[in-house]
C-alpha cells in the first residue's frame, strides 16, 4: 500500500505554489514599505510559551496543539500561532534595547489539530507583522491601513476590513460580568463549547459560528457599551486615523479574539466566499503580552493572514509560469549544441526547457506546446552547418532567422 499524506497536511504542488511566490511578495514589497523587517523563529518552542501567552483556557492550548516530551523531557510544541515566537525572540535578543520601536514580519507554517476544512488545515501557513513599543492609535491606523494595502496589491476587494474593541484590563473585567449575567440565563440554548467556556472565556459566544449561539446572543451587551475614557478615546482615534487616509473598514461589535493576549483594538479582514469560515486575516493590540512573557512594559499589536485562505481567492491561471524558450535538438551533435545554449541563456536569466531523450520533432514540438513555452528554436544537421536557426514565436506562428549565438538569440526573446 502506497504512503500517502497525514489527514490536515497538504502539498503545495506547480501550478498552486506560484500563488505562493505571489503572495509572499506581495507581502515583502509592501510591509517594508511600511518600515517593516523580516525575522524568522523556530518552528518547535517551548510549551510554556504558548500557555503563558495564548492562555490555558483558549481552544488552541487546550485541545488544539501539536505539544509532546523530546528525549530531554522538555516539554514541546510546534508553534500553533507566530505572535508568541516572535516576541519571545524580541524579548531573549533584548531588541528592546536597540528600539523598543520594533516593525518586524515573518512568514512560515503554524500547527494546529483542527478539523480540516476549506482553506484550513493541521498545518497551515501564516504571514504575521507585529509592533512594539508604540501606544499611539496611529500605529494601529496604520498597521490596519498597511493590511488593507496588501490585499489591494493582491487586487483583491472581496475581504472587508472589520473592527472592534476589546477594552483593556481595567474595563473588561466589569463587562465580562455584565456578559455573563446576560449569558447565565441562556446556558441552555449555548452549544458545550460556549457552556464550558462560560466562566474562563464568556466573551467566545459572541463570535460562536453555531447557530443557536448567535440567536442565544442577539442582544448581548457590547463592549464598545463599556470601554473605559482611555479605550474609548484610543477606538475613536484609531477610526479617525482611518478616515483621515481612506482606509475602508466596519464596526462588528460581536468580534472578539481566540488568543487572551487582545486588548483594545481587533480586526478581521473578512470575505463572503469562503463559507462560514470568513476570516483570512486577523489580529489586533496586545499591550500585556511583552511584560507577561518576562519581558518590559511595551506595547504591541499586530496580525496574521492566513496563505491557504487568500490562496483560494486568487485566480490560478494569473500565477502559472511558462519557458521563454524550448529548443528543439535533432541528432546527436545538435542535442550537445542545444545543452551548451540552453546552459547559457540560463544564466542569463532565461527560462529554457529541451528534451533529454532524442525524441522526433513532433513530439519535441508537442512537449514545446504542452508547456506554452512562448519560443521554439529548431537546431538540426543544416542550422548545425549554416550557424543559424528558425526561432518560432508560438502565439502568432512568426518565424525568425537567428544565429547560433546566445547574444542573437537573447535578444530576439526581448524584443
Amino acid at each position: 500500500m502506497s504512503i500517502t499524506a497525514i489527514k490536515g497536511f497538504n502539498d503545495i504542488l506547480p501550478g498552486e505554489v506560484e500563488k505562493w511566490h505571489h503572495i509572499e511578495a506581495a507581502a515583502r514589497d509592501v510591509f517594508s514599505r511600511f518600515g517593516f523587517s523580516e525575522i524568522r523563529v523556530p518552528i518547535l518552542e517551548k510549551t510554556d510559551l504558548f500557555a503563558r501567552s495564548i492562555g490555558d483556557t483558549t481552544d488552541i492550548v487546550e485541545k488544539e496543539m501539536y505539544s509532546f516530551i523530546d528525549k530531554g523531557e522538555n516539554r514541546i510544541t510546534l508553534r500553533p500561532e507566530g505572535t508568541a515566537g516572535v516576541m519571545r525572540a524580541f524579548i531573549e535578543h533584548k531588541l528592546y534595547a536597540l528600539d523598543p520601536l520594533s516593525k518586524l514580519y515573518y512568514m512560515g507554517p503554524m500547527f494546529r489539530y483542527e478539523r480540516p476544512q476549506k482553506g484550513r488545515y493541521r498545518q497551515f501557513h501564516q504571514i504575521g507583522a507585529e509592533v512594539t513599543g508604540v501606544a499611539n492609535p496611529k500605529i494601529d491606523a496604520q498597521v490596519l491601513t498597511m493590511l488593507s494595502r496588501f490585499f489591494t496589491e493582491l487586487e483583491l476587494d472581496e475581504p472587508t476590513l472589520e473592527i472592534n474593541s476589546l477594552g483593556c484590563p481595567e474595563c473588561r473585567p466589569a463587562y465580562r460580568e455584565t456578559l455573563k449575567e446576560f449569558l447565565r440565563l441562556k446556558l441552555d440554548a449555548l452549544c458545550e463549547d460556549c457552556c464550558r467556556r462560560f466562566e474562563t472565556n464568556p466573551l467566545r459566544a459572541l463570535d460562536c459560528k453555531v447557530e443557536g449561539c448567535k440567536t442565544a446572543t442577539a442582544g448581548a451587551p457590547a463592549m464598545l457599551e463599556h470601554l473605559c475614557t482611555g479605550c474609548d478615546t484610543h477606538f475613536a482615534s484609531t477610526r479617525e486615523y482611518l478616515e483621515l487616509v481612506s482606509t475602508r473598514y466596519r464596526i462588528n461589535n460581536r468580534m472578539v479574539r481566540g488568543l487572551d493576549y487582545y486588548t483594545r483594538t481587533t480586526f478581521e479582514m473578512v470575505t463572503g466566499l469562503l463559507g462560514a469560515q470568513s476570516a483570512v486575516a486577523a489580529g489586533g493590540r496586545y499591550d500585556g503580552l511583552i511584560s507577561d512573557l518576562g519581558g518590559p512594559q511595551v506595547t504591541g499589536i499586530g496580525f496574521a493572514v492566513g496563505v491557504e485562505r487568500v490562496a483560494l481567492l486568487l485566480d490560478a491561471a494569473k500565477f502559472s509560469s511558462s519557458p521563454d524558450l524550448f529548443i528543439v535538438a535533432l541528432g546527436e551533435q545538435s542535442e550537445r549544441r542545444a545543452f551548451s545554449i540552453a546552459c547559457e541563456l540560463q544564466a542569463r536569466g532565461v527560462s529554457v526547457e529541451f528534451d533529454y531523450d532524442g525524441k522526433s520533432m513532433k513530439s519535441q514540438m508537442r512537449r514545446a506546446d504542452k508547456l506554452s513555452c512562448s519560443f521554439t528554436l529548431i537546431i538540426g544537421e543544416s542550422e548545425l552547418a549554416s550557424g543559424k536557426a528558425p526561432l518560432k514565436e508560438m502565439a502568432t506562428g512568426v518565424q525568425t532567422e537567428v544565429t547560433l549565438d546566445t547574444d542573437s538569440i537573447a535578444n530576439h526573446l526581448k524584443s
